[in-house]
């Protein structure tokens, strides 16, 4: 017998300490000096003894309060074993505890759904109904399996516990009975619907809010729409996956939007106005005199807000020359009197051809030599 000091010196805690830090404590002196981890090591038997009675009196507030208590030293019911799986004995359990009398219940399956959303819906935001195959509880049984009139009992092998115990040497250990399966429960009278499962597969419409901004791979969470849990366990959740479909006009890069525009020839050298379409309605673009095919022109603001920032971003046109196609013998005519007028004038109505073509006349000059 030792007083509480000692019981505090044991485990190397204050004597203020809290029930989690007396069972964090004896949990770490457990796994350091566990015979089967020490068995040449005579001592560490000793120190095990020593914690375990520790702990058994500092988790107890009455024989804490008393100040002793005798430390059962056995390896049978209420011994070494049954201190050893209070603390350990959620690395050996399967399921979670939560159902009637202790029973272990099971969290029904997390779900993915794949969504396609128009790009206007992802930047505006939107709310969708979508169906989801997933397994509910049974309408007719409520997810207890039984059929109607009758109930589960309480698993012969098991006690309602859903675990049984198996003595390895030293250790007793917590597995999940096979009986039941770590139901805790038998059902004797199976529900003629789900067959004694307490889940049917059906199909589901959920609604989903689409938060203004989502961009691809972004991801909904909707918490328990997903599968029904077993034995009264709670449901899993809806993972809901966003695909941004192909604009026929926009491409999207975060916050930007960037869109071809194509313009006439005698509109990119006069100048000119065209009329741009954006997500939040038309807007008009000045096209200045001599602009060259490819320039981009940044209208800003007009882009989207995403959802993880408050900025909106901008849209970025690039307009690009369009060839005239299908022309009549007096357009061709026309064309080659205004090429003749250009070219006589060289450098000055075309710098970059020019530029160009000094470029090629120097490279092959210096390959000469």
């Amino acid at each position: 017998m030792a007083n509480k000091r000692e019981y505090y010196e044991t485990l190397g805690i204050s004597r203020n300490a809290t029930d989690a830090e007396i069972k964090k404590a004896y949990r770490r002196l457990a796994m350091k000096f566990h015979p089967d981890r020490n068995k040449d090591d005579a001592s560490a038997e000793e120190k095990f003894k020593e914690a375990k009675e520790a702990y058994d009196v500092l988790s107890d507030e009455r024989k804490r309060a008393a100040s002793a208590g005798p430390g059962d030293g056995g390896f049978g019911p209420g011994g070494i074993g049954d201190i050893f799986d209070t603390v350990f004995g959620d690395i050996f359990g399967g399921g979670v505890r939560g159902g009637p009398r202790g029973q272990r219940v099971f969290r029904g399956a997390d779900l993915r759904y794949d969504l396609d959303l128009k790009l206007e819906d992802a930047v505006a935001g939107t709310t969708i109904k979508v169906r989801v195959p997933k397994l509910v509880a049974c309408h007719e049984c409520h997810g207890s399996g039984a059929k109607k009139g009758s109930s589960p009992v309480n698993c012969h092998t098991c006690n309602g516990q859903g675990q049984v115990r198996m003595q390895q040497g030293i250790f007793s250990l917590q597995q999940t009975c096979p009986q039941c399966r770590g139901k805790g429960k038998i059902i004797k009278d199976p529900c003629g619907v789900c067959h004694g499962q307490g889940r049917v597969r059906d199909t589901k419409t959920v609604s989903v809010k689409i938060p203004p901004g989502v961009d691809v791979g972004d991801r909904i969470r909707l918490t328990g729409e997903g599968e029904a849990g077993e034995n009264g366990g709670p449901s899993g959740d809806l993972y809901v996956h966003v695909n941004v479909l192909e604009h026929p006009i926009f491409k999207r890069d975060g916050t930007d939007l960037y869109c071809d525009v194509p313009i006439s020839f005698a509109t990119s050298t006069l100048g000119g106005e065209l009329e741009l379409p954006t997500l939040d309605g038309r807007i008009k673009l000045k096209v200045p005199p001599e602009t060259q095919s490819g320039k981009l022109f940044r209208l800003r603001g007009k882009g989207v807000r995403s959802i993880r920032v408050s900025s909106k971003g901008d849209l970025l046109c690039r307009v690009m020359v369009e060839t005239p196609v299908n022309l009549t013998r007096q357009q061709k005519d026309l064309l080659r009197e205004f090429d003749r007028s250009v070219n006589e004038g060289g450098k000055q109505h075309s710098p970059q051809a020019s530029s160009w073509l000094d470029g090629v006349k120097k490279f092959f000059d210096n390959m000469t030599h």
